[in-house]
């Protein structure tokens, strides 16, 4: 055989094996990684409806105690979480203890303490379910209810990043006012015969409270992460510059994403796929506010990317942000799992686990018609984005083997 032919036979031979691996991948059930892969789904469908008023019973521990030692480097909690409903009821109906302003940001929170000493953050209701937030993707206030979607949602894609949240209805009068600082009740006041907070945030305004209906105002509920895991912040490196007329590098520079694979620490280590995913997790959800982001300190990389602070998504169904996935599109690379997962969740499977992960929620239905609809349409999306990238420069350099499951200390 001549070279030439030799040559011709080798190329057929390394493009039918990429047709294969592509296959195999996408959705076919013909590897290891790929049936591994589909066992953690059915896992996650299978544990997906939670019940309404679940107790722990098996354990002498607090629900809090329960969920702080499910905390680990690369999970907030585990693959097998049995008493997930219980702590979320927890979270929905624990005595208030303590009330105060929220910690330092740009939105409206308050910082309350529960029985048995748990700090959470309440975010207030400021929207009806179909309220669309006009303007920039990063505009409006926070929604409550997308923090509650947002942690569901990385629960069916199996990352595992995301504290805990869940809808709560708070009396006001009865259940906050008695045991809140003076810092937090000199912000309330009364609009006709409803009862409305301020709070204090750099854009927190007298004029803009958030109120209750009547006395009771409906809101979620985040579980603070266990003080054991102090908290880094990061600049992420797709951030925007919020400054109108002056775009960041990545919004013009093609090759930026070379530039950010030589500095620390994503020249190394899970870090820049971490990127990757959150990026795909906020283009789904419409979120184009991670300007930073948080892992855990000292930890020299290998910390999972904590998905923290999602409420400014599901804000417009419509809007579907391409330069959120910046990352995905100018990196062109994604991890294998990530991959897998992404395509058992199409055609319109996404929208129905959405449907069944929320609906033991207090404040279902957390997202309407529109936005469920958005979910598989973005996806669509981003399965289009990694394909474009199979195509330029291959499946073997698209698609990365990297779990980085690692185990607790």
């Amino acid at each position: 055989m001549k070279l030439k032919q030799r040559v011709v036979v080798l190329c057929a031979v390394l493009f039918l094996l990429g047709l294969a691996k592509v296959f195999l991948l996408d959705g076919g059930e013909g590897s290891a990684t790929s049936r591994r892969d589909l066992r953690a789904f059915r896992k996650m469908e299978a544990s997906l409806a939670l019940a309404k008023g679940a107790r722990l019973t098996h354990t002498l521990q607090s629900p809090w105690e329960v969920a702080a030692q499910w905390v680990g480097p690369r999970e907030v909690y585990p693959d097998e979480t049995p008493e997930l409903a219980a702590v979320l009821n927890a979270l929905a109906t624990a005595r208030v203890e303590r009330a105060d302003v929220g910690y330092k940001g740009t939105q409206l929170k308050a910082l309350l303490v529960l029985d048995g000493g748990q700090k959470v953050v309440f975010k207030p209701k400021r929207y009806t379910r179909d309220y669309v937030v006009e303007g920039e993707p990063y505009a409006g206030y926070d929604r409550h209810n997308a923090e509650i979607a947002a942690f569901h949602l990385d629960r069916i894609l199996g990352f595992r990043r995301a504290p805990l949240v869940v809808g709560r209805f708070m009396n006001l009068r009865t259940e906050i006012k008695p045991i809140a600082t003076d810092q937090l009740l000199s912000t309330f006041l009364m609009h006709g015969n409803n009862t409305c907070f301020y709070g204090k945030c750099y854009y927190c305004r007298e004029t803009e409270p958030a109120c209750a209906e009547g006395d009771v105002m409906e809101g979620s509920v985040t579980l603070w992460l266990p003080d054991v895991w102090p908290l880094q912040k990061h600049r992420h490196p797709w951030g925007r510059t919020y400054r109108e007329g002056k775009l960041a590098r990545w919004e013009y520079d093609e090759s930026y994403c070379e530039a950010v694979k030589k500095m620390p620490p994503y020249d190394a280590g899970p870090r820049l796929l971490d990127v990757i995913d959150t990026a795909i997790f906020d283009y789904l959800i419409g979120n184009a506010d991670r300007h930073h982001y948080e892992s855990f300190q000292d930890d020299g990389g290998a910390s999972m990317l904590i998905l923290l602070d999602n409420a400014k998504s599901f804000g417009n169904p419509a809007l579907d942000e391409r330069s959120i996935l910046a990352p995905l599109y100018q990196c062109c690379m994604v991890r294998v799992s990530t991959w897998n997962r992404l395509n058992l969740l199409k055609g319109g499977v996404l929208s129905s686990a959405m449907r069944q992960a929320t609906a033991h929620d207090p404040a279902y239905p957390v997202l309407t018609g529109p936005h469920l609809a958005a979910l598989d349409r973005r996806l669509n999306g981003v399965l289009a984005t990694v394909r474009q990238c199979m195509e330029t420069q291959g499946a073997d350099n698209t698609l990365i083997e990297d779990r980085m499951n690692l185990p607790h200390p």
